[in-house]
């Protein structure tokens, strides 16, 4: 009950080539998602992003543990991830663009390569 399907349609939003019409993501975490894909969909760097969609609402455990992880809970998003992987540290072989994460971080969202140095794919709301 607290999924919603965030209409991302026209974005440029793509998972494996093919244009993604919504996302599953929690209530609380869909206006701030909107508003940071809106603005990628405005830069270069961020259009790429984009176009690399790898997913967001996940029902599984973190990894390592039992608990939920945000995936599971909607409350975190990935991209770019064949370049991003979590054993690659970022910014040394993962190329997560600085302005995409600069986007996340305006609206209140965490880059796991910022903060962790791995897993730039990743991000994650904060509140």
């Amino acid at each position: 009950s607290k999924l919603v399907n965030l209409d991302v349609q026209g974005l440029g939003v793509k998972y494996n080539g093919q244009a993604v019409k919504t996302i599953k993501v929690n209530k609380a975490c869909s206006v701030s998602l909107y508003r940071i894909i809106r603005d990628l969909a405005t830069i270069p760097e961020g259009k790429i992003a984009l176009s690399q969609y790898a997913g967001c609402y996940n029902n599984r455990a973190m990894r390592g543990g039992s608990l939920p992880s945000l995936h599971a809970r909607g409350s975190a998003i990935d991209l770019m991830q064949a370049t991003n992987r979590n054993q690659q540290s970022w910014p040394v072989s993962a190329d997560m663009p600085f302005s995409v994460i600069e986007v996340f971080a305006k609206h209140g969202w965490l880059s796991a390569g910022a903060f962790w140095s791995r897993d730039a794919m990743h991000m994650q709301r904060t509140k």
